[in-house]
């Protein structure tokens, strides 16, 4: 087993040991008078982000509105929904609503909708009861010492940043939703996306005093960096959400200036940018990995985050050695496991829009980069059928080896941990913002954009100069640094070209809208509809426009 912070080791131990809420209103004052019960409650939110149940893999779910307890993990429903909808990823499964995804002709009973909104919900609702249950009241009631109250305070402005970071989702997802602070019986009413991005926003600047300092908390756990990388995002993404912040100020200066803080802070890129993506990948905790989700092997399993984008990424001839019975010739070595796991789910490729990115201007990638992480062989780059796993290039660009070769702890299970947040995409997003009218340093922003060239070529044969950045270049480095992390929808929508919400500026896709060469969607898709098992439930709340 790969060594991670011991927050990640109580994740398991917490998904076995404590429910949401006690049995009855005596165990309250009984479990909470352990302190080490507010640590391993802090890992249960923690968790929700990654496991789907009680015990791992399966079995007690959190979730029981779908059959597969898999398609329940938080980042599994997050990704499909924020890549298969766009011209990133398609994926070869039949499970019901899975296609509609692409197709961009989902509805309010979708099943992966319904999962991903249930799911944001259910960490909203841990936070809650986390926040309510560890007060500076009730830790005196309970006998805490002062030592203790101090970092039971670090762990409560963490489960705050982690209610916050469930209702940026949300709030980028659904856009009208509740803000629900408290566990209540009471029917919430719907809040504008005005309201949220403030509640949001004073959370952040509300707790960022409790948190830890940058590359000074545990791995896996929140810091100050991780605060301020999530609200450059909700002030990037502000203006295209139609949300107005208040006191006049501009959105693209706040997000500079949240990036600022980050540079100020020390991180720095990975050497290799492979590695980034591999199962000893938590190695940059301390260099470009401001915030992960870490993933164990052993102790965290389930069949969602990287375990899933390993397995989906990969079809059978992938995985096989250069002497199996298919004779497959293009590995370096007999023998060579290429990725770590036992097999491949034939899930997971992307579209020819994609590889263009990363082309020489001949139609086939280039090798001179190697963010372009494309499996050729035996995969034509044109879809025809995209339930043909072989019809499209895959991606493996997860990995469950180390960087020096080896297997993770578990060739079902990666060891993989998922980066939620890292220095790249701040160095992308400060230039953004900064183009956009932010107040900021444009030839700090061109260096930041090469210094991504610079790791990828392995010299400055690929740097630009400062007359030449423009949004465009931006959004297609975004591509090529960023892809398959989960940010291709919302970069998308910000720039106007996910719909036809800005004449003429939409982008067409190999079967977006359902037809082979792409055709036009509406803007209502730019969100997802509330699930109508909500709106059944509660009167209070009112569906999306065009749902």
């Amino acid at each position: 087993m790969k060594k991670i912070a011991l927050l990640s080791i109580l994740i398991f131990g917490a998904c076995t040991d404590l429910d949401l809420k006690p049995a009855n209103g005596d165990v309250d004052s009984v479990v909470f008078k352990d302190f080490d019960s507010y640590k391993k409650y802090l890992a249960k939110v923690y968790a929700a982000f990654s496991l789907t149940g009680q015990q791992g893999p399966s079995g007690q779910p959190d979730i029981t509105i779908v059959n597969d307890e898999g398609f329940t993990s938080y980042i599994r429903s997050y990704w499909k929904v924020q890549e298969l909808t766009t011209d990133e990823a398609v994926i070869a499964w039949t499970d019901a609503g899975i296609q509609d995804l692409h197709r961009l002709s989902w509805s309010s009973t979708n099943q992966f909708v319904r999962v991903l909104y249930y799911r944001i919900f259910y960490i909203i609702a841990y936070a809650n009861d986390f926040i309510g249950q560890s007060t500076d009241e009730l830790l005196t009631e309970r006998g805490m010492t002062d030592a203790q109250k101090n970092e039971i305070r670090v762990f409560r402005a963490e489960a705050r940043f982690l209610r916050a970071l469930a209702y940026w989702h949300a709030l980028d997802l659904f856009r009208n939703v509740p803000i629900i602070t408290s566990i209540t019986a009471a029917l919430p009413v719907q809040a504008t996306p005005e309201d949220l991005f403030a509640f949001i926003e004073e959370e952040l600047v509300a707790i960022e005093a409790d948190m830890a300092e940058p590359m000074a908390n545990e791995y896996g756990r929140a810091d100050k960096a991780a605060n301020w990388m999530l609200q450059a995002k909700m002030f990037l993404n502000a203006e295209s959400m139609g949300v107005t912040i208040s006191g006049g100020r501009n959105p693209y200066t706040e997000c500079a200036a949240n990036c600022q803080k980050i540079f100020d802070a020390g991180y720095s890129l990975a050497p290799n940018y492979r590695e980034l993506f591999m199962a000893d990948n938590h190695r940059f905790a301390t260099s470009e990995m401001i915030f992960a989700l870490p993933q164990d092997g052993i102790s965290s399993q389930s069949w969602g985050s990287t375990t899933f984008l390993v397995h989906g990424a990969l079809g059978k001839r992938m995985v096989d050695k250069k002497d199996d019975a298919d004779n497959t010739t293009n590995y370096p070595t007999e023998d060579v496991d290429l990725y770590g796991v036992s097999g491949g789910w034939a899930g997971m490729r992307t579209t020819s829009v994609m590889v263009d990115h990363f082309s020489d201007g001949v139609a086939v990638p280039y090798t001179e980069d190697p963010r372009g992480v494309f499996y050729t062989n035996g995969q034509t780059l044109a879809i025809a059928d995209v339930l043909d796993f072989a019809q499209g290039y895959a991606v493996p660009k997860f990995s469950n080896l180390t960087s020096t070769g080896q297997k993770g702890s578990n060739v079902t299970h990666c060891d993989t941990d998922y980066p939620l947040f890292r220095l790249a995409d701040a160095y992308l997003m400060y230039g953004e913002a900064v183009l956009r009218g932010g107040t900021g340093d444009l030839n700090a922003a061109t260096n930041y954009f090469n210094l991504l060239r610079e790791r990828a070529y392995g010299s400055t044969a690929g740097n630009i100069s400062v007359g030449t950045i423009d949004l465009d270049l931006i959004l297609d480095e975004r591509v090529r640094e960023l892809h398959w992390e989960g940010t291709r929808r919302i970069d998308l929508i910000r720039y106007g070209y996910f719909s036809n919400r800005i004449p003429g500026s939409e982008r067409l896709w190999p079967w977006k809208g359902g037809e082979a060469d792409g055709v036009s969607v509406n803007k209502h898709l730019e969100i997802m509809p509330i699930p109508s098992s909500d709106l059944e439930a509660n009167p209070n709340l009112v569906q999306n426009d065009g749902y």
